[in-house]
Parts: C-alpha cells; structure tokens; sequence
C-alpha cells in the first residue's frame, strides 16, 4: 500500500542546517501550498542589531521536530535609503563631529559692509 504523501499547507520552514557562525538555522521555507520554495537562514533577534528580512515567529510541527509553522510578526519593509549604514546620529556622535570639524557658523541676520 502506497502512502500519498501529504500536502502541508500554510506557512512553513524546513530547518536543515546551522549557520556558521552558530547564531541561527538554514532553512528551507514554503509561504504557501502553491508558492516556490525559498532558502533563508534565520537568527534570533538582538537588541541594538538591525533587522534584515521578516519577523516571524515559528512553532514546531508536532510529529516533525525540524519542520515549523511560520507566522509572520512584522513584514519585511525597505529603508528610504536601503544602500549603506543606518543614518543615526547620537549625542555622542554630534559631540564627537564637533570635536573634529567645529560647530557650523550660525547665520547672521544681517551683514555689516
């Protein structure tokens, strides 16, 4: 007796390997029954480290410890200006840029001939 095999429906993730820095998982992912597959990698959240990608939450299958359900807690968005570093200047920063290069000139309000 031949077994069909069973379609897994929704949002799911094969985990399959581990990166290789020991942070987080390869994964084989399926949004839905008739989506392409996808190869991601996932890492748990840290404070003070950007987000790249999607937030999701994942929950193991029961009779499948490496396969997980997917939810998605905060979609995938692009910064305005995507290429480079974030732009974010601290109090620290601006003393420090003043310490090197000096306070911009304010304008006068008037000039004197």
């Amino acid at each position: 007796m031949r077994h069909k095999p069973r379609q897994v429906d929704g949002d799911v993730a094969l985990v399959f390997d581990q990166t290789e820095d020991g942070e987080g998982f390869a994964v084989l992912r399926r949004r839905a029954a008739d989506s392409p597959f996808e190869v991601g990698m996932i890492r748990p959240l840290k404070e003070g480290r950007a987000i790249d990608g999607e937030v999701v939450s994942m929950r193991p299958r029961k009779n499948v410890p490496l396969l997980f359900d997917v939810r998605v807690e905060v979609p995938e968005t692009r910064r305005a200006t995507s290429d480079g570093p974030a732009q974010v200047a601290t109090e620290d920063y601006r003393h420090g840029w003043d310490a090197i290069w000096g306070r911009t000139p304010r304008p006068t309000s008037h000039l004197v001939n």
